[in-house]
């Protein structure tokens, strides 16, 4: 039997979900990297384009009232605007700045190790009937750490179940949930924050020039977000995947992971220098005449929510020198530097990404093709009535579909931001509650993504305890989290809106 005759017969015995993930699979596996996708998407524009622009396509722009025609980027304007703006576009893209600055911080945190030992001493001196919230609630907040979290989180939370005699694959699953489908929820604003904000912008700019997205627009409902995921991914560890796994009988597993006495001795010193930097920073902005309040001594907007990035900033750099210094990561004031110019080369890939992401964008924006798109489509949105929430939660399904194609978030934003931010502004939405939706989306469907890069690694954690797991087995653990994560976050989302809270700091639906 020939190999591909014997793919067929296996693929004949499959159920039809594990056959649609092989499309899934199939189908992602083709998409170019995410860099050469937007080249090709910026190529597209240009052509797009060239066709609305020679059939003399326009529409009236519903906050000047001015016909906005389609300009063609295949033309002599098109061509001196493309050569003339392609470095103010990557230069001036208002994520990029926002993300490094942000990275220098939480970069250097990262590298010392500090948020490693916090997650290690958060799992290890937990109580055994609350190990399942403090596996999820490390994976929802190790979002600080960015990718570092899928690393250490779930194999760490598989040698806990284990070592307290409960499957290790409870464990590795909850742990992933945590991290994959939790990422963009946190108490502490971080550069998941200021990337999407970014994007949202960029893009919002091109329906109102006024309209600025912070890092801090989303705040109040991801920091929620935390307290149910955490609540629903335990229910679901401790009520359905346990019981299907029943009891481990593999192979005995080493389980020494932990964490020193130096590291102790460190976590304690930064505890204090994050309360003693949180105290200054609270006697600087609580009196009513202080600088970085409004002049009518309000919080929303003022100087404060509009500079949090440097506050942040400044807070993780403040509390990586203490725990550095502790452990003798940092020995010297050229330490600081060193290990923040190491943080800055992981962000290499980002930073090339970005340089096609913000030629895409700024096309699409010039040739007027996204308030072209926006229009039309809010236009049809409404002669069929669909406005309000549900239109919200149908946006909300999208994405997690599309999430399974384009892992990377801001990848998908970029693409998906110049088309629905202006849609959703025309008829009514704040940008940031429609990022919001876009964040419920895109993290729920993180972990059951078959272009997932990290599902390979923890398919290597899962065969040290079983050599026969394989990705139906990881799937099949990962699903349940899925689907109640995203039931639940659009259920919240509704009694959010419907009891009229701020999902950020002065901003509703």
């Amino acid at each position: 039997m020939s190999r591909l005759q014997l793919e067929n017969e296996n693929e004949a015995k499959m159920g039809p979900m594990m056959k649609f993930l092989n499309v899934v699979e199939r189908v992602g596996n083709k998409l170019p990297h995410p860099f050469m996708l937007f080249v090709y998407l910026a190529a597209a524009t240009m052509v797009f384009s060239a066709i609305l622009s020679f059939f003399n396509v326009s529409v009236f722009h519903p906050g000047t009232e001015e016909e906005v025609h389609i300009k063609s980027l295949i033309s002599g304007e098109g061509l001196q605007y493309i050569t003339g703006s392609m470095v103010s576009n990557f230069s001036g893209f208002a994520p990029l700045g926002l993300v490094l600055a942000m990275m220098l911080g939480i970069g250097i945190a990262q590298k010392v190790g500090l948020f490693e030992a916090f997650m290690k001493k958060t799992i290890l001196n937990t109580p055994k009937s609350l190990v399942t919230y403090a596996v999820i609630t490390a994976g929802v907040l190790g979002n600080l750490a960015s990718d570092a979290a899928y690393i250490i989180i779930p194999p760490l939370a598989a040698m806990v179940f284990y070592a307290i005699g409960r499957h290790p694959f409870a464990g590795l699953a909850a742990g992933f949930a945590g991290v994959g489908a939790g990422f963009t929820a946190n108490f502490i604003v971080a550069g998941t924050d200021a990337l999407l904000s970014g994007i949202s912008t960029e893009v919002a700019k091109t329906v109102d020039p006024t309209v600025i997205v912070t890092p801090v627009d989303n705040y109040f409902f991801m920091s929620a977000s935390v307290v149910m995921l955490v609540i629903v991914g335990a229910l679901v560890t401790e009520k359905i995947i346990e019981p299907r796994l029943g009891t481990y009988t593999g192979k005995a597993i080493d389980t020494t992971f932990e964490v020193t006495k130096e590291e102790t001795k460190a976590l304690r010193r930064t505890g204090i220098a994050a309360v003693i930097y949180l105290a200054l920073l609270a006697l600087v902005v609580l009196p009513a005449n202080s600088p970085l309040r409004a002049e009518d001594g309000g919080l929303v907007p003022s100087p404060f929510i509009s500079g949090i990035v440097p506050i942040i900033l400044f807070f993780f750099i403040t509390l990586a020198i203490v725990y550095g210094a502790s452990v003798g990561k940092i020995k010297n004031t050229s330490d600081v530097p060193t290990l923040m110019g190491e943080a800055m080369k992981d962000m290499s890939g980002y930073i090339v990404l970005v340089f096609a992401v913000a030629q895409f964008i700024a096309y699409f924006n010039w040739s007027n093709i996204g308030i072209w798109m926006a229009v039309s489509f809010a236009d049809l949105l409404q002669s069929v009535n669909m406005t309000g929430l549900p239109v919200i939660i149908g946006f909300i399904l999208l994405t997690a579909i599309l999430n399974l194609f384009i892992i990377s978030g801001s990848a998908q934003w970029a693409l998906m931001a110049p088309v629905f931010i202006p849609m959703f502004m025309l008829m009514g939405y704040d940008p940031a509650f429609v990022q919001l939706g876009f964040r419920i989306a895109d993290s729920s469907t993180n972990i059951i993504s078959p272009l997932n890069p990290y599902i390979p690694m923890l398919l290597m954690f899962m065969k040290d305890y079983d050599k026969k797991a394989g990705f139906g087995t990881l799937f099949s653990l990962m699903l349940p989290f899925s689907i109640f994560f995203l039931g639940a976050w659009i259920v919240l989302l509704i009694i959010w809106v419907l009891a009229g809270l701020p999902i950020g700091p002065g901003i509703t639906m």
